[in-house]
């Protein structure tokens, strides 16, 4: 499949549109995976391997669970059920026959969210089964369990969920009865109330092209066109992490509680070490598998013989189909090496487990930080929404603060019409840095040709702007930060770093450095830039742009957007640069780097090529959330598009 590389360089950002038949990228190709079967590779709506015929169906097995969802969420949608919704509240005869369930309260305290779960606690036959434990206290893969939700939600209807499905989803979305058929319920007796019964727990038979689409629902959260079909927040749920509790059949289902949502399997913990964690996925008997990946914009739809001899869920047995996939999307790794020697000061960097990660502001990214001097850390969100409440409208710059200890900190956003701006990408200005000195608020802006400056005096609710710009270079500056209002700062100057590229959007060899006296900031005839040391080793600064020099380099082309804050704890500067990277809200790799002086020299602390997750396009280690011996630090990056927060702890050398 490394031939498709050349596919997926050709694939267009903006994703084509069901319900017509899938583009094919220029040079997609079919491929062989062990397996055999049928399958579809679908990267940004097009087309970029296959293998088999589309057009056959196949028995999908447990896979039907995963579809089965779709009918959840319009349920939801509807109003007419909630995941906290009493099974025995919809259908008077829930879990009865065996009448030995009535032995205890259980039944009347399983709830439509333990039976999409697989904590509802029904033996695994599709039929009528007995309960084995307590709801929410145990997991155990289920058949009797979610068709027990079906026919929840056929009562709620009052009509055949197939029916439903092709008028409200399936149609919608292209897929024909020649696509996808639905048997009629094997296990118990094919008419509830004189309406046709459906399986959850297995049932459908379809072909790939159908999976995919399904697949491309949820990859879409949701939507069909510009029609939300299912709540966002369902979607969501579908993959996220379930309090875990003790797996039955552990040797069956390894470590199972904490792999499954709702009906889907998901990656959230990395049993698919070298595979996104925001994956999840169908899975059936003979590996029946709908992937979605929205990170990498990804399905995989695939279906046939098993992929191997064994009957579990043992996730490793997945690898050998989707690493690869991984591999071709993301592209190979460039090799790249650290560009300075190791760090004298501080090193071995020790991660907090990515489920640690606290993500708020979902679907806004940029996010420099300053400590303001009402010691809240104000912050700037590009092409979102903010913090909830969400602002009603997108903006290409809001600003906000945050206030509270990493662990536990609230952000609120600040309404400024004076300051927002709207505009997607590159076609909207952008906060690159913020500053508060001197109780004044600082901004400074990308994408105004090259770089424009802002001011509030009042913490972000009115701001003016500099009748001047940066037209020379300078296409991502950053303010140099230490603590509180500016307090700590090494002499009488504010500094900005940059790329040395006009756009924000392009790698460069270096990075370049810029400063003026903390009470000139305002005024353009104040700026100077570095250019060089002299023969003692001591900065010179020039007020012409053109005799800049760098300050770092990591050539060619991998010097990125750049936060760089002072440790002083360690003493030390401590940069977060980016490497410039296709789409790094979802994988990609960034550096670390000390120096003792805003100019270097620099080492580096930390250095990857890949994180374990996307560090998104910026990233910083806010001073105020840096422990006192500077040992301690919190990262905010934009990651998933969110304002992301990792612990990280250094140790000194």
């Amino acid at each position: 499949m490394t031939r498709v590389l050349a596919a997926l360089a050709c694939v267009a950002a903006a994703a084509a549109q069901p319900p017509g038949p899938w583009p094919v990228a220029e040079s997609g190709v079919n491929v062989a995976p062990a397996g055999g079967g049928s399958g579809l590779v679908i990267h940004r709506g097009r087309i970029v391997a296959s293998w088999g015929d589309p057009k056959q169906r196949y028995d999908l097995k447990s896979t039907t669970k995963s579809i089965g969802t779709v009918a959840l969420g319009l349920a939801l949608a509807d109003g007419k059920a909630s995941l906290e919704m009493r099974a025995g509240g919809c259908l008077p005869e829930f879990g009865v026959p065996p009448e030995g369930n009535r032995a205890t309260d259980w039944l009347d305290r399983v709830t439509l969210r333990h039976l999409a779960a697989q904590t509802g606690g029904f033996d695994k036959n599709g039929g009528f089964t007995p309960l084995l434990f307590e709801p929410g206290t145990r997991w155990s893969y289920s058949d009797g369990g979610p068709n027990w939700l079906a026919d929840c939600l056929t009562v709620l209807y009052g009509r055949d969920l197939e029916d439903l499905l092709f008028e409200r989803a399936f149609g919608p979305l292209g897929i024909t009865r020649n696509d996808l058929r639905w048997r009629p319920h094997a296990y118990r007796e094919p008419a509830l109330r004189g309406i046709p019964r459906r399986e959850f727990g297995s049932g459908v038979h379809a072909n790939v092209d159908a999976m995919a689409r399904i697949g491309w629902l949820f990859l879409r959260q949701g939507r069909i066109g510009g029609k939300q079909i299912l709540p966002a927040d369902f979607v969501q749920d579908v993959r996220r992490p379930a309090p875990e509790v003790p797996v039955l059949r552990e040797d069956l289902y390894p470590k199972a509680a904490a792999r499954y949502g709702l009906l889907w399997w998901h990656n959230a913990g990395g049993g698919l070490p070298d595979f996104p964690r925001d994956a999840f996925w169908s899975w059936g008997l003979y590996d029946s598998l709908i992937v979605v990946v929205p990170s990498m914009e990804l399905i995989v739809a695939r279906a046939g013989p098993g992929l191997s001899e064994a009957r579990d869920a043992d996730f490793g047995r997945l690898e050998p189909l989707l690493n690869p996939i991984a591999d071709m999307v993301r592209g190979p790794l460039r090799g790249l090496r650290p560009p300075y020697p190791p760090s004298r000061i501080a090193g071995d960097v020790g991660w907090a487990d990515y489920r640690t990660i606290v993500r708020m502001a979902q679907g806004s990214d940029n996010w420099p930080m300053t400590w303001g001097d009402d010691d809240a850390q104000y912050t700037a969100y590009g092409d979102g929404w903010g913090f909830d409440p969400k602002t009603p409208e997108k903006l290409s710059i809001g600003f906000a603060k945050v206030t509270g200890p990493p662990e536990q900190f609230e952000g609120i956003n600040i309404r400024t019409p004076t300051g927002e701006r709207k505009g997607d990408g590159r076609h909207g200005p952008k906060a690159s840095g913020l500053l508060m000195a001197g109780g004044v608020l600082y901004l400074w802006t990308r994408n105004t040709g090259n770089a424009q400056l802002a001011w509030s005096e009042d913490r972000g609710r009115t701001w003016a702007w500099a009748d001047w710009r940066l037209s020379v270079s300078f296409g991502h500056p950053a303010f140099l930060q230490f603590g509180k209002n500016y307090a700590g700062s090494r002499d009488g100057f504010v500094y900005a770093y940059s790329p040395d590229s006009p756009s924000a959007y392009e790698g460069s060899d270096h990075l370049v450095l810029a400063r003026a006296p903390s009470d000139r900031i305002r005024e353009q005839a104040a700026w100077q830039f570095f250019s060089g040391l002299d023969s003692r080793g001591r900065p010179r600064w020039s007020r012409r742009e053109a005799e800049r020099k760098p300050v770092f380099t990591h050539a060619p082309g991998h010097v990125y957007r750049t936060q760089v804050n002072y440790n002083a704890g360690l003493g030390r500067y401590l940069m977060v640069q980016i490497i410039a990277g296709e789409e790094t809200r979802f994988y990609g790799g960034f550096g670390i780097y000390e120096a003792p002086e805003p100019w270097g020299p620099w080492s580096t602390v930390y250095f990857t090529e890949r994180w374990d997750t996307g560090p998104g396009e910026s990233a910083n280690l806010p001073v105020q959330w840096m422990s006192e011996d500077g040992l301690t630090l919190h990262m905010v990056f934009s990651g998933d598009d969110a304002f992301s927060v990792r612990k990280l702890v250094l140790r000194r050398r």
